[in-house]
């Protein structure tokens, strides 16, 4: 990327792409939240460690992100690892793409999809977690989760299209 690229983005932005936190596979996660965006081609994987704090209550001990994408992706990954690491669960659900952008110092407009996949990740690693360990879900996650699998799903059908379409170009070369 030239320097001119760069002027869309915020300082702060460009510090986590340059020299992202939590960086990295997880080894034994307690939860693992995977998304993608098929027209951008951007995937997130987000794995998250839970345990008990004195209280009683389950927090994020450790986070750490693998994203396959954009700078902003990288960027946005990297920010909400900070903003999550250490939160209570409750906490951490509430936090969204309104917090990871406004975190970074903004993100150009074409680039905010960025910010909801990556609380999408959040999202999909809590609900994994819950689920594994037989615990409630509430609601609005449950719905966001039912959301997330149907847009899977979405993505994966067109990609069949996509590749059906493309092998029958090929087939007329």
């Amino acid at each position: 990327m030239n320097k001119r690229q760069f002027t869309l983005y915020s300082k702060k932005v460009l510090e986590h792409f340059r020299h992202p936190k939590n960086y990295g596979k997880m080894e034994k996660p307690n939860g693992v939240g995977k998304v993608g965006n098929i027209v951008c081609g951007d995937v997130m994987y987000l794995y998250i460690k839970v345990s008990k704090k004195r209280n009683g209550k389950e927090y994020i001990k450790d986070i750490k992100f693998q994203t396959y994408g954009c700078l902003a992706a990288i960027a946005s990954s990297s920010i909400l690892t900070e903003l999550v690491k250490g939160k209570t669960l409750e906490e951490a659900i509430k936090i969204d793409r309104s917090q990871i952008v406004k975190k970074l110092g903004g993100l150009p407009p074409i680039k905010m999809h960025c910010s909801v996949l990556a609380s999408d990740a959040l999202l999909e690693a809590i609900y994994d977690y819950l689920n594994k360990h037989k615990k409630p879900i509430p609601k609005f996650l449950n719905e966001r989760h039912k959301q997330i699998e149907k847009e899977k799903k979405e993505i994966k059908k067109r990609y069949k299209k996509w590749t059906k379409l493309e092998e029958k170009l090929k087939e007329k070369e």
